[in-house]
């Protein structure tokens, strides 16, 4: 286990979501992941609980009482600058659904939807850099884009983030890849290239950040989210017994063992438990 300190610009760095109730997704979530939470916001203000995992924040909860959308969880990407990100948005297609906004000495944030409509936010840290833990049971590992038009997509988080998009597979899902990142991430991983070579993982698996999945079911384009669990079937009996609806499996894909519920708020996540092939 290693705390994330930093991210590089272009990548997805924290994830939360806003409930009218939080009380009920904090009780919910804490008992399915062992969260424990903290409520950051000050005084007076609707209420932000960060969630940590053996003292290193991984998502937070916030309050929105005034709630009149349905609730998700959303994701956001790491940016230098959120005027100059917003740019870029527009100027490849998108459009800017929240304007840059302080949220303390922490950072600042903003929104936008895509060419699709499918939304997604950014972060410009301050003092927050990103969530401290990922890629472990009971943590964020990653999120993905459900297309229609995976070209389209290509187009624009390419011109936005620098983002590229591999080749799809029998079923059409793709990686979402930074280029250079699996060189960031040995900075503090030395052994990461040799790992993914021992594991014969796919080229660009080291650079991913993300998946693309084509729509299904007549869906808008959407952003999902995927945690980390260690045991995929007795996760989804806990879910269960939190009051969570069992949406598909679990069921097992290359690498993983996985489940999609919805919270008691009707809000869908993927569980995922890692299952590496055997070393080549």
């Amino acid at each position: 286990m290693q705390q994330r300190e930093e991210y590089p610009e272009g990548v997805p760095c924290w994830v939360d979501t806003g409930r009218k109730d939080p009380d009920a997704a904090l009780a919910f979530y804490g008992g399915l992941f062992g969260w424990e939470f903290e409520n950051v916001s000050p005084d007076g203000a609707p209420r932000y609980f960060t969630a940590a995992l053996h003292g290193l924040t991984v998502a937070a909860v916030g309050e929105q009482p005034e709630m009149d959308w349905a609730p998700v969880w959303n994701t956001y990407v790491r940016v230098e600058g959120a005027e100059e990100t917003l740019k870029k948005v527009t100027g490849a297609g998108g459009k800017a659904t929240m304007q840059p906004l302080a949220a303390g000495p922490a950072g600042r944030l903003a929104a936008f939807d895509d060419t699709e409509g499918a939304s997604l936010c950014i972060w410009e840290p301050g003092e927050t850099r990103g969530a401290q833990l990922v890629n472990e049971p009971g943590a964020w590992v990653l999120s993905g884009l459900n297309t229609g038009d995976t070209g389209a997509a290509q187009s624009f988080y390419g011109s936005v983030f620098g983002w590229e998009i591999g080749p799809a597979d029998e079923e059409g899902s793709a990686l979402i890849m930074k280029p250079g990142y699996v060189d960031f991430l040995a900075q503090s991983d030395p052994e990461i290239h040799a790992r993914l070579e021992q594991y014969g993982a796919p080229e660009g698996f080291g650079d991913a950040v993300g998946t693309t999945t084509p729509l299904r079911d007549g869906a808008p384009a959407h952003w999902d989210i995927t945690f980390s669990v260690e045991d995929a079937d007795a996760s989804v009996k806990r879910a269960k017994e939190l009051g969570a609806e069992v949406v598909a499996g679990p069921f097992d894909a290359p690498w993983v063992r996985a489940a999609v519920l919805r919270d008691p708020d009707g809000v869908a996540f993927t569980v995922s438990q890692f299952v590496p092939p055997e070393p080549s």
